[in-house]
């Protein structure tokens, strides 16, 4: 995230967007004691206005997160704000989390609607610089095979992009992330029968697009 505080007031209290961080640092003295901590217990303590506590929180999640919107969104930058936005959301509403869900899945949840609501609001293509890299070429690889390679990885992003934004989040959420279908139903506010469905037709729509790199 972009020089934007990951160092919360107490519940209740606004968040300054762009001060400096300063629970970070405190966080990282005890951090082998801390990956032993459970995400409930940090959360719990995150509550009360244990700010280094969200810290740890913040450190152990926000790549993955920061993944996820990356995914959806096809854009760095956006997907960055999406996810300093969605933890300033959660330390907020951090008093009303009752552990009916994990804390990652809770977390999934609030960086999908950021995304989703940004996805909502565009009304151009959503441009690809960032989600996700070619795969590297092995030494021996033709020159003429790293391009195909290439191009065939630029033609299932593009169709990816291309998705309904709701089947997008279906598709990555399982393909590329590996949660199960009960966390994406929750995670989108929804029943598994239609995530399985929503995946169904992401899942032919893009093999559909791939049709001419078979």
């Amino acid at each position: 995230m972009r020089n934007r505080t990951t160092h919360p007031p107490p519940p209740g209290q606004e968040l300054p967007l762009r001060s400096a961080p300063q629970s970070i640092a405190h966080a990282a003295a005890d951090q082998d004691a801390a990956d032993d901590l459970d995400d409930g217990l940090l959360a719990v303590r995150a509550s009360e206005g244990d700010e280094e506590a969200f810290a740890i929180l913040v450190r152990r999640h926000n790549g993955r997160l920061l993944a996820l919107a990356r995914h959806l969104l096809g854009n760095r930058a956006d997907a960055e704000d999406a996810v300093q936005d969605a933890f300033i959301s959660a330390w907020r509403q951090l008093p009303e989390f009752r552990r009916s869900a994990a804390f990652s899945t809770w977390m999934y949840r609030i960086v999908t609607n950021r995304c989703l609501n940004v996805l909502r609001r565009q009304t151009h293509g959503v441009p690809l610089d960032a989600i996700a890299e070619p795969p590297t070429a092995d030494a021996g690889s033709s020159p003429p095979r790293t391009a195909e390679t290439d191009a065939a990885t630029a033609a299932l992003l593009q169709a990816l992009m291309d998705l309904r934004p709701d089947l997008r989040a279906c598709w990555v959420m399982r393909e590329l992330h590996g949660l199960h279908y009960d966390e994406i139903a929750h995670v989108l506010g929804s029943s598994e029968q239609t995530v399985r469905g929503r995946l169904a037709r992401a899942r032919r729509a893009l093999m559909e697009a791939m049709r001419p790199w078979r």
